[in-house]
């Protein structure tokens, strides 16, 4: 049985790689390839959870359970709020096969996700980057939108002063006084917040903008105003996760276009027009950690 730390995924995760394997989690998800229930949620005190998310994936084969904490008073201890550990199981058998230290590889498959749904749903020409947010999820998408293209400016907002200052300083970022100032004029702009409520009004975001959410994972949690959904064409990484654990979706009770993943196999249309807001609602999917785990296997094993 393999067992890796958070280092050794670190050391073996390819943005390129990433990419790839996301796509295809994505598009064997919403074609019914891959399979994954709704994630369980154990409640904690103190406003954390526990999120258990097995899934079955077919390319390679493998199964796989991500256990995922949330624990708000970890910030206070100098510790990241989001903790997670994959374990990986033989697909034939059973048989567990490896345990990895998940946070990082939790972020940056995240990432990855918002970066295809950028490649589909943003404008071509968009260049000015906007993120909310300063945490594991923020850094890990400046780093992953960098592979992208060359952007104009990437600017960052985050309610704690101290934080934001840290996070503009390490990643070469432009930190921002306001949320507002922070996403006006924004061509993509990126929640990677840990609020329950609305962090965007509908009235900062541009018209043509794509948004993107990566936080509020449980109903009772919102990031966006509810307007700004219904002036958008909204998709999710699946319909059936989104119409149950998404705040922001059940809130504005606005139709779903599409899954990203039908989007990415060309069985949907993604954006239609420029002058369109586009949004797209990520709450993580199992099918998108056991591919992300088994690349990092399959690196692993390349260099034994």
């Amino acid at each position: 049985m393999i067992y890796l730390n958070a280092e050794q995924v670190h050391a073996l995760l390819r943005w390129e790689d990433l990419l790839t394997a996301m796509e295809g989690a994505l598009r064997a998800f919403s074609a019914g390839r891959a399979r994954q229930p709704l994630r369980s949620v154990t409640e904690l005190p103190e406003g954390g959870c526990l999120f258990a998310m097995p899934a079955y994936i077919p390319e390679p084969p493998w199964l796989g359970t991500k256990l995922v904490s949330i624990c708000p008073g970890n910030a206070a201890l100098g510790k990241e709020t989001h903790q997670a550990t994959l374990v990986m199981l033989d697909a034939g058998t059973g048989e567990m096969a490896a345990v990895l230290e998940a946070a990082h590889l939790t972020a940056m498959r995240t990432a990855a996700v918002s970066a295809l749904s950028t490649r589909v749903l943003a404008r071509s020409d968009a260049q000015r980057l906007c993120v909310l947010g300063s945490g594991a999820q923020a850094r890990a998408h400046v780093e992953g939108f960098r592979q992208l293209r060359d952007w104009q400016w990437i600017r960052a907002w985050s309610p704690s002063l101290a934080r934001l200052s840290r996070f503009a300083a390490e990643c070469g970022v432009e930190g921002a006084p306001s949320a507002e100032t922070a996403v006006r004029d924004a061509d993509v702009i990126v929640l990677a917040t840990s609020s329950a409520v609305p962090v965007l009004r509908a009235d900062w975001v541009a018209t043509g903008a794509h948004v993107i959410s990566v936080g509020a994972p449980r109903p009772s949690e919102r990031e966006m105003d509810p307007e700004l959904l219904r002036r958008a064409r909204v998709f999710v990484d699946s319909r059936v996760s989104a119409l149950a654990e998404s705040g922001d979706v059940r809130e504005s009770g606005v139709p779903i276009v599409a899954e990203l993943g039908e989007v990415l196999a060309g069985a949907s249309k993604g954006r239609m027009r420029d002058d369109e807001i586009t949004v797209f609602k990520s709450l993580g999917l199992a099918v998108e950690d056991v591919a992300a785990g088994a690349m990092v296997l399959a690196a692993w094993r390349r260099q034994e």
